[in-house]
């Protein structure tokens, strides 16, 4: 064990990890944070997830799928689980996992209730930390159930802090930290802080338990061929885990704060039978055992055996006001158990280097140009990202047609939508946007998610990326799984500019993952077929992909068709296939300067980008452009009558970011086949060109750029004086998803008889319609902000300082391209930057956050933002996508440095 050299030991494991030297991260924070009430568990007769498995089940329930638990790890199969259950003597349950509503508990639909927050992760998970604030009163349950219950969509969300129950700072702060001295040796500190004024009691239960894989298949146990794990206690310090494939563990506990060794509780991991469904159970001990014993005092619903398959060390910790109390503990293989004391000497100095190494890796990743504040938000945003790793199992067969030696699922289950989806079998760690409010993958979420990942673990980027698209997640016909509500919703198609993100930003040229790349194209080629064959519906490359991701944006429902019999041509449907061409167009490119083959792709990518401009543009005249507006529209198509919808939102502004720019000296040197067609295309397809600018690169005469482009010069500028000015779409933190233009006098449209009405809503949706989480008519969203700030980067490579624009529309100033983009990037800066009041404008307007030192650092991602000032909203762990932030802040600083150096002439030194 190497405690001196913190530089590289970081990177170091990442190499191990990935030769598969060493198995750096077979163990990680893959614990879900919410497995009831998912589709996963749901085996209701009518589907009623919510409603079929509450939160008051989840203490005494076993779960099918998976596990969840509080700041806990696991196994990368989620065989053998570990997590803090507490109880402050005055809740009614014992806390063992985050509270919150479900879809019709909420007034904006399902939300986590509780405060917790990620601080730190290594990409291996050699060091982890987090903290959760637990107050010292009862937990306010029903008060937060029937408080939003009571409010209506118009009203904010009440949470927690809202209850008053953190005043005068009656909580304990509970810090949990990782540090593995081996791959399968894990040192576990848990620290607690009272910040109240009053010493106050804390019990803390520090639980290991298996997943319960035995119950859905007693027939095959019975056969022996996976026998029951076991615990059991092994000396009064530790207990010994053994399980047939993983092997067996040891977890060693330290004596509390008070010298005393803690009590050790056992109990099954098996449903409570009787507590839920008045039936006999199986066994004396049940899942909720702990939450009898403790805080029934019910000492018989423990095994006094010591046997099991949960245990715990239960710890009581009298702390003073504003003192703490630290428990230790080790969870060690067998074949890697430490030499001597497990808690010995070595314990704190393992902590401590593994502390040094992560603040090395991120010093070497997170630029020096940065603020101190900008860094703790990067580090904190890299911290979420890793932590919402998480196991998922999801096998279609399996639960379509129920376990043998269970009731077979109910007929609604041969109804579900995801039953087209058979060949499904996911049994990996996957990237999940929030793992309390969304613990499944989802496709289009997961993509953005590695463009951060890219920037701190290139490896497991790629694995991700690669993992959708093989034939157990992909459909046979070329879909990719969209998520785990609706295996066949049609998201963006961002899948391919992933991939081709992450492989330029993982190498530099030359040295980059060709054979990722190559592998990735292949299964692309597949989807993109898919999309040609069922979503340009009439044949003539105008796509309508249904809501695409996008819930309410539209006039309608888009994803349950159209009124009046109409057909809908969407701009962001079409412009989403034409943002894939050109991607998929770069790729083909990259791809033939080592194989020629890829030359005659390469052309097919580039006339299909002209064919889908094309029809964007002029088809029956304008295409979805609107002249007068100046801003692309869907369209209704009844008939032979094409009629605008003309609400200017997101979707118009899509068609921005399908903009490429082909280099002519590489064509020419490296591409000959792909040069002679683009050249035939050029002098005999003329009539199909308008969409294509050629432009002399300065200084260097006879070489040129090709810029492919949905918006010409003329339709980007007139674009992007709507988009630009701030009583439409820019907002002081990005770009809106809606028209500020509609807060006073929304769009009205008639078909078939009936009025649909948008009107601008900057927050939470404020109505049901198009479903609980439907969010997209006015909040700011960082994903498409992302692409867009990418976009205008593109276009100024083209344009260079001969295309400026006024930004803010109104208000003199006119910049090039890349000034835009970097000032949209600073303004999605603003959201997380500390303010001259100390506040971040995204924790809302929470005074705690700015002035107490003990919330002050704490910083949440949200799953989109407030349009006018704001505070973030919808799922507030979203550190999937918004994790996004890293990348702006670091954008943003070297931009900041290239304008110094503009002004300044360029710094000397290397």
């Amino acid at each position: 064990m190497d405690l001196d050299h913190p530089l590289d030991a970081e990177a170091d494991r990442l190499k191990q990890d990935a030769r598969r030297e060493k198995n750096w991260k077979r163990w990680g924070p893959y614990l879900s944070e919410r497995q009831w009430a998912t589709v996963r568990e749901d085996y209701s007769p009518d589907g009623e997830l919510w409603k079929s498995f509450p939160h008051d089940h989840a203490r005494s329930r076993a779960y099918r799928w998976g596990e969840d638990g509080l700041m806990g790890i696991c196994d990368r199969e989620c065989r053998l689980c570990f997590a803090l259950a507490l109880w402050n003597e005055n809740d009614p349950i014992l806390k063992e996992r985050l509270f919150g509503l479900t879809n019709p508990e909420g007034n904006h639909s399902e939300d986590v209730k509780e405060c917790y927050y990620y601080l730190d992760s290594t990409p291996t998970h050699s060091y982890l930390k987090a903290l959760y604030k637990y107050p010292q009163a009862a937990f306010p349950y029903e008060r937060l159930v029937d408080e939003n219950r009571r409010r209506t969509r118009r009203d904010p969300e009440f949470e927690l802090i809202d209850t008053g129950i953190f005043d005068d700072s009656r909580y304990f702060d509970v810090q949990a930290e990782y540090a593995k001295a081996a791959p399968e040796d894990i040192l576990i500190r848990v620290t607690v802080f009272n910040r109240g004024p009053e010493s106050a009691r804390l019990h803390v239960l520090p639980t290991l338990w298996f997943r319960n894989t035995w119950t859905w298949d007693a027939a095959y146990e019975e056969e022996g061929h996976w026998p029951r794990p076991r615990l059991e206690q092994d000396g009064e310090d530790s207990v010994q885990a053994e399980h047939a494939t993983l092997g067996r563990f040891r977890l060693s506990a330290a004596p509390g704060p008070d010298g005393k060794p803690p009590s050790w509780l056992f109990t099954e991991n098996d449903t409570n039978l009787a507590r839920l469904f008045k039936t006999e159970n199986a066994g004396p001990y049940v899942k909720d055992g702990f939450h009898a014993c403790v805080v029934d005092g019910r000492t018989d619903a423990v095994n006094p055996a010591r046997v099991g398959t949960k245990a715990a060390a239960h710890y009581i910790l009298d702390i003073p006001a504003g003192g703490q109390a630290t428990v230790r503990l080790r969870l060690s293989a067998d074949s890697e158990k430490p030499a001597g004391d497990p808690i010995g000497p070595d314990f704190a100095a393992v902590f401590d280097a593994r502390a040094r190494e992560t603040d090395a890796f991120y010093e070497a990743r997170i630029p020096h140009e940065l603020t101190n504040d900008e860094r703790l938000v990067s580090r904190r945003a890299y911290a979420g990202l890793l932590w919402s790793k998480q196991f998922y199992e999801y096998i279609l067969p399996e639960w379509l047609d129920g376990d043998r030696g269970q009731p077979r699922p109910s007929d609604a289950r041969r109804r579900h939508p995801n039953r087209a989806w058979p060949h499904l079998y996911s049994r990996d760690v996957l990237s999940t946007p929030d793992k309390w409010e969304y613990p499944a993958f989802f496709a289009w979420d997961l993509a953005f998610h590695m463009l951060p990942f890219a920037h701190i673990d290139p490896d497991f980027a790629k694995e991700q990326l690669l993992l959708l698209l093989r034939e157990w997640y992909m459909h046979p016909n070329g879909q990719l799984p969209a998520c785990e509500y609706d295996l066949s919703d049609v998201n963006p198609p961002v899948h391919a500019y992933a991939c081709w993100r992450v492989y330029k930003l993982t190498g530099k040229p030359g040295g980059r993952d060709v054979g990722f790349l190559e592998r990735a194209f292949q299964k692309l080629l597949l989807n993109f077929t898919w999309w040609v064959n069922r979503q340009d519906a009439a044949g003539d490359n105008v796509f309508a992909g249904g809501f695409l991701g996008l819930d309410n944006i539209g006039v309608f429902d888009r994803s349950k068709g159209v009124p009046a019999g109409g057909r809908l041509e969407q701009a962001d449907g079409t412009a989403w296939m034409g943002f894939y061409c050109t991607t998929m167009l770069a790729i083909a490119i990259e791809l033939a300067r080592f194989n020629p083959s890829y030359e005659d792709v390469a052309s097919k990518f580039f006339e299909h980008f002209i064919q889908i401009a094309d029809a964007l543009n002029h088809l029956g005249g304008d295409g979805l452009w609107h002249e007068e507006d100046g801003f692309y529209y869907d369209h209704l198509r009844c008939a032979n009558e094409s009629i605008p919808l003309r609400v200017r939102s997101l979707v118009g502004w899509i068609p921005l970011l399908a903009v490429e720019v082909l280099e002519e000296e590489i064509i020419h040197a490296e591409l000959p086949q792909f040069q002679k067609r683009l050249f035939w295309f050029l002098k005999f397809r003329k009539d199909l060109l308008k969409s294509i600018a050629l432009m002399d690169r300065k200084g260097e005469p006879g070489s040129r750029r090709l810029l492919l482009a949905l918006p010409g010069r003329e339709r980007l500028v007139r674009a992007l004086r709507r988009i630009l000015d701030e009583s439409e779409f820019l907002s002081p933190y990005g770009v809106r998803s809606m028209s500020r233009a509609y807060k006073d006098q929304p769009y009205v449209f008639w078909a078939g008889g009936q009025e649909y009405r948008v009107a601008y809503m900057p927050g939470d949706m404020e109505t049901t319609d198009f479903g609980g989480n439907s969010n997209w008519r006015g909040p700011v969203w960082f994903p498409v902000n992302h692409l867009l700030v990418e976009a205008l980067q593109r276009y100024h490579h083209f344009y260079g300082d001969d295309l400026k624009v006024e930004c803010p529309t109104g208000s003199g100033r006119f910049l090039n391209l890349f000034e835009v983009a970097h000032e949209i990037g600073e303004r999605l800066g603003r959201l997380f930057r500390t303010d001259e009041q100390g506040r971040r404008p995204g924790q809302g307007p929470e005074r705690r956050f700015a002035d107490d030192p003990h919330w002050r650092n704490l910083v949440l991602f949200h799953e989109y933002f407030h349009g006018d000032d704001g505070r973030g909203l919808g799922a507030s762990h979203q550190t999937g996508w918004t994790a996004l932030i890293a990348r702006h802040l670091e954008d943003c600083a070297q931009g900041r440095r290239k304008k110094a150096e503009k002004r300044s002439g360029p710094t000397s030194g290397p």
